[in-house]
């Protein structure tokens, strides 16, 4: 029951994840698909390349709260009596942290796209949020202020990722509490992997940044740039 139970909750994981906004709200707001321009992913830097701020920020937060919602889905399922027992298997936090992963690899190919789809990183942000939230909202605030400090949003995303793991890999060695329960090791080891994946599926982006021809936020890109009714200032 325990297994049928998990595997329910990842494979809802993976089909939230799997929800292309990127690629529904630019059809909706400006007729365009993301996957035919820039970098042809569906995350939300090329969603403003392709349809403008306001689509951009529109697939930002659906993406966010699609990986929330996942890990909130595995949680309800699983339910309070499967939490960590002695000499039994955390079943509440591995169901939750595998229903996380399952959303960011939706994201990332998604079946609803012929296994094309983004990069992840505003999914894992979400994870990490209903995870544990200081590592989320730390590692939001450097992908963001990062990104369009520098116009590289591949550069804010790799930090981010990698300080939100810092921190909870911290805070669990030192078992700091003052923002609320330290992270238990399920979640660092979920971080860490993310931060991994996040670096891997930004190395052609880390290639150009080395190489000086890494598009900028707004930059025109394979497929023309966003219209110019769309066209951020």
């Amino acid at each position: 029951m325990t297994i049928f139970l998990v595997t329910s909750a990842v494979i809802i994981g993976y089909l939230l994840g799997a929800i292309p906004f990127g690629v529904i709200i630019s059809k909706r707001l400006a007729n365009r698909n993301p996957l035919e321009v820039g970098s042809g992913k569906t995350g939300m830097t090329n969603v403003l390349r392709t349809a403008g701020k306001k689509a951009a920020a529109l697939a930002l937060i659906c993406d966010i709260a699609k990986g929330a919602f996942a890990v909130t889905i595995a949680d309800a399922i699983l339910g309070a009596g499967y939490a960590t027992a002695i000499g039994a298997l955390p079943w509440r936090e591995l169901a939750k942290v595998l229903a996380a992963a399952a959303a960011i690899c939706g994201h990332n190919w998604s079946v609803f796209l012929r296994f094309r789809g983004g990069r992840g990183v505003a999914t894992f942000m979400g994870t990490l949020l209903a995870l544990y939230w200081p590592a989320g909202v730390l590692g939001g605030i450097l992908v963001l202020s990062i990104g369009f400090r520098t116009r590289y949003m591949s550069l804010g995303s790799i930090i981010g990722a990698v300080s939100a793991f810092i921190m909870m890999m911290a805070f669990f060695i030192l078992r700091i509490n003052f923002l609320g329960p330290y992270p238990p090791f399920e979640y660092v080891v979920f971080g860490m992997a993310g931060a991994i994946f996040i670096y891997a599926r930004h190395h052609d982006n880390i290639v150009r940044l080395f190489n000086g021809t890494e598009r900028r936020i707004g930059e025109e890109g394979k497929g023309g740039s966003i219209p110019s009714h769309s066209q951020p200032k």
